[in-house]
């Protein structure tokens, strides 16, 4: 089945006071090239959400993002009352004992040690279950993405490869005038110069020979639909990009080489129409998973 590496995925949820929501986006690369946007709470799950991405995607550009905002008011920020209660009464005592004026201390019993406190809290085991659950409903979105765009990569597959094939169909249909073309024009640019009655028919047929086994272009046709029907039977394959990529230069190869061998004006216009076919093949290929 071709799937396209392009996609994106969402899903949310709640977990107690927290709204999750998760949201993972995938382009064209050669691997698996993932990077994520949580908070540092998760960083220690990193290693396994990577795991668990590279089994499930493969491959493909892949950003993913974990929003998690509070239903309910919250204080980050931690006072220590005790403490800041203590701080003061010993700095009032070290003025009587300095015999120095009592000054308003509060600006310096903030910066106290442990006075305030910006604790980071680490992820709940049972919090990351349900976080992953949501993941993997983002991912599961994605890939039904890449497979919806893959069906339409599908079908622009089948009709370059249709193109590509009737283009071969009428060289086929062409090829064996054009020899025959060839021959009569080799024999009357002869004739022309050295005169019909002094040609050695012999001689003649042999040469033309030849020269025209240095155009027959038949095994490179041969090919060129055998390539063509394996790229077909490789489609229906799982994970067939690189392998469709290899495919497509094969193809190219085939009709470069039909191209620098017609010798064939009409021939020629039909290898350039298999070309830009293919390009278009080409670059399809490189978004196929």
């Amino acid at each position: 089945m071709i799937k396209s590496m392009t996609g994106f995925g969402k899903a949310t949820g709640q977990i107690g006071n927290k709204l999750i929501t998760i949201e993972i986006k995938s382009l064209n690369s050669k691997t698996a090239d993932i990077s994520f946007r949580i908070s540092s709470a998760f960083r220690n799950y990193e290693l396994e959400l990577r795991n668990e991405i590279s089994k499930l995607l493969e491959r493909g550009k892949i950003d993913l993002s974990i929003f998690i905002e509070s239903t309910q008011e919250e204080t980050p920020v931690e006072i220590n009352l005790e403490l800041a209660k203590a701080y003061q009464q010993k700095l009032a005592t070290l003025s009587e004992v300095l015999k120095e004026p009592q000054k308003n201390y509060f600006d310096q019993i903030l910066k106290m040690p442990d006075v305030i406190k910006n604790e980071k809290k680490e992820a709940d085991q049972n919090e990351w279950k349900e976080i992953k659950t949501h993941i993997l409903s983002a991912i599961n979105a994605l890939d039904a993405f890449r497979k919806e765009e893959g069906q339409s990569i599908k079908a622009d597959f089948e009709t370059r490869l249709n193109n590509i094939e009737n283009s071969l169909n009428k060289i086929s249909s062409m090829d064996e005038l054009r020899v025959q073309t060839i021959k009569e024009r080799i024999k009357k640019n002869i004739s022309d110069v050295i005169g019909k009655e002094k040609i050695d028919q012999n001689r003649f047929e042999q040469e033309l020979i030849y020269y025209i086994e240095k155009l027959d272009i038949n095994e490179e046709k041969v090919r060129l639909k055998t390539h063509l029907d394996y790229f077909k039977s490789t489609m229906k394959e799982a994970s067939s990009g690189r392998k469709l990529n290899f495919i497509t230069q094969e193809i190219g190869r085939e009709i470069n080489t039909i191209g620098s061998k017609a010798n064939d004006a009409e021939i020629q216009k039909l290898v350039v129409m298999m070309k830009d076919e293919l390009e278009k093949l080409k670059e399809q290929s490189n978004n196929v998973l």
